[in-house]
Formats: structure tokens, C-alpha cells, sequence
């Protein structure tokens, strides 16, 4: 029988890293990270990473992976984490995917069309506008040219809006429909099986627990974390909720506290966006972060997994 892939994804701060730690323990198996901050070293604070005792209980991939000077995407994570699950399955049965990154979780799972080639002058010509009239320029143009997009990107990150832009500018179509792998009826298909677990809580909950979060990472050292990467702002790792925000506190345009409280919103919005995102994916089943019995006895009994693993025979 197949390999199976089991799929943990959820909106920031839902409890993903504890449900996976779980049944990668359960399941014997190890796990792969695809969250798009996470995988950068120096960012640990601002982007939640697993404690060392949680990253020590389990083996766990793509966590402190690369340094946020080097570039990476989502095809990028799809070619590198596609090989290591081939390579895991050779041990393993199941392998345990979590993250909230969309994309990351898209590119593995199905993969996405080839994006065209974007002129030089265009990327040129947005990034001129962006510094001049600012973010919401970019915000304002994707709306236009992208609405779906719009709907689910990070609004804050202006590198990610003018990428959209770019490609939707140089090529007459909506960078979204490149992420449809299937826009021209030729979808990636996997060679293994693929169980999708869903975890979320009622909105009020889960907003307490980013606000929670939040002031937890300010207790923990955010803002020695960012003041540490400040000189370095421009780049694309940093142009991200929890770093930004800070940056303005630093430039003297607000104060640490309304940094803070824009974190936790922007936060909230960007939860918000996610959900929307993994909304649109009928195959997710979806739990409460502590419904972990139930979860392992819903891939338990699913198709997808080997029986051999549970004693029985293929």
C-alpha cells in the first residue's frame, strides 16, 4: 500500500505543534514543519517555534532550515520536502506534515501550475511605487487585479503583494490561478496518501489565545529579537507580523504599547485570512486541538493509512 502523509493545519496559535508532536509520537514518525517563518534560524520569538523540549521529543524538519538572508518560496519548500518525505517513507509509514503556511501545505500536497517569467521593469516599476505611495498602493492594485488572492495573502507583506502583482501584471492572469494546479486539468499527483486534520477553536477562544501569545513573546524577548534584526528590516523574513510593528516603535512613529496591541490585531486578521484559506478545501477534516484520541482514531480507520501499522496485515 501507499505511504501516508498526515496533514496538520490550522490558524496561528490553535495548538498545531502539540496535536502533531502527538501523533508523530503515536505513529512512530517524524515530523515535517511547514510554516514559512519558523524555518528561518534567527527568527525563534516572533515566530512561535516549538521549545527545545518539544523540538528534542520528536525529530522535526524544516525548523531553523535556513538563515533569513537566503531567499525561499513555496516551490522551493515543495522540491526539498518532497524529497525528504520520499526519503522518511523508506523508514517510515506515515509522516506527519503541520503548519499554518497555506501555500507551504498547498505545494507539498499537490503542487502548483509553472509561473511565467515577470519583466525585470515591472518589478522595478511596483517596488517605485510601493516606496513612494506605500503599502496600500500594492493592497489597493492586487484588489483590483486579484481578488481572490486578496482575500487570503498577508496584506502586511509588501514583498508577497508584489509578487502577486508582478505576475498577475506580466502574464493577464490572476496569480491565483497559478496556484490551482489543476487550472489546465493537469493536477501533481502524489504518490502517497494524503489525510488532512483540521484544528480550530470558537473565534473568541482562539483570540484570547493569540493575545495570550503575544504578551507572552514580549515577556519572552520580542522586542530584543527584532531591535537585534533592525538593520536588516529590508529584508523578506522580516516583513512579517510581530517584526514590523516593532520597527515602527523603533522609528519613534508609535509607542511600545500600541506596537504590541497592532500585533495582536494584525494577528488576529491574519488568523482570520487563514481560515479562509483552508475554508476552501473540502477534504479537511476538522477537530478541537484537544480531540487528539479522536483524531487518531479518525486516520486510524481512514483508507489511508496502511494497516500494518495498527498489527494487521497488507
Amino acid at each position: 500500500m501507499k505511504s501516508s502523509l498526515i496533514v496538520v493545519m490550522g490558524p496561528t496559535a490553535v495548538g498545531k505543534t502539540k496535536v502533531a508532536i502527538e501523533l508523530a509520537n503515536h505513529f512512530e514518525t517524524e515530523i515535517i514543519s511547514a510554516d514559512s517563518r519558523q524555518i528561518f534560524k534567527e527568527l525563534t520569538i516572533g515566530s512561535a517555534k516549538p521549545s527545545v523540549s518539544e523540538l528534542n521529543s520528536v525529530p522535526q524538519h524544516f525548523v531553523n532550515h535556513i538563515s533569513i538572508t537566503e531567499d525561499y518560496d513555496a516551490s522551493r519548500f515543495e522540491t526539498e520536502a518532497l524529497e525528504l518525505i520520499d526519503d522518511l517513507f523508506k523508514s517510515h509509514e506515515a509522516v506527519v506534515l503541520v503548519g499554518g503556511s497555506g501555500l507551504y501545505i498547498k505545494a507539498v500536497c499537490q503542487g502548483f501550475d509553472e509561473i511565467p517569467e515577470v519583466a525585470k521593469e515591472i518589478r522595478e516599476e511596483l517596488n517605485r511605487s510601493y516606496e513612494s505611495e506605500g503599502i496600500s498602493f500594492l493592497q489597493d492594485k492586487l484588489k483590483i487585479h486579484d481578488p481572490d488572492y486578496y482575500e487570503i495573502v498577508d496584506l502586511n507583506n509588501p514583498h508577497r503583494l508584489i509578487r502577486a502583482l508582478e505576475v498577475s501584471i506580466s502574464s493577464g492572469l490572476p496569480y491565483s490561478s497559478y496556484l490551482d494546479n489543476d487550472r489546465n486539468g493537469t493536477g501533481n499527483k502524489r504518490d502517497f496518501n494524503i489525510t488532512k486534520i483540521g484544528l480550530n477553536l470558537d473565534r473568541e477562544l482562539l483570540y484570547e489565545r493569540i493575545n495570550q501569545r503575544v504578551d507572552e513573546m514580549v515577556k519572552n524577548g520580542l522586542e530584543a529579537e527584532a531591535r537585534k534584526y533592525y538593520g536588516q528590516r529590508h529584508i523578506n523574513a522580516l516583513q512579517s507580523v510581530g517584526y514590523k510593528e516593532l520597527f515602527e516603535y523603533f522609528d519613534g512613529n508609535i509607542t511600545l504599547q500600541e506596537a504590541v496591541e497592532t500585533i495582536k490585531k494584525n494577528t488576529r486578521h491574519y488568523a482570520k485570512r487563514q481560515m479562509t484559506w483552508f475554508n476552501k478545501d473540502d477534504s479537511i477534516k476538522w477537530f478541537k486541538p484537544d480531540e487528539v484520541a479522536e483524531i487518531i482514531s479518525f486516520v486510524e480507520e481512514g483508507p489511508s493509512l496502511p494497516v500494518r501499522l495498527f498489527g494487521g496485515k497488507t
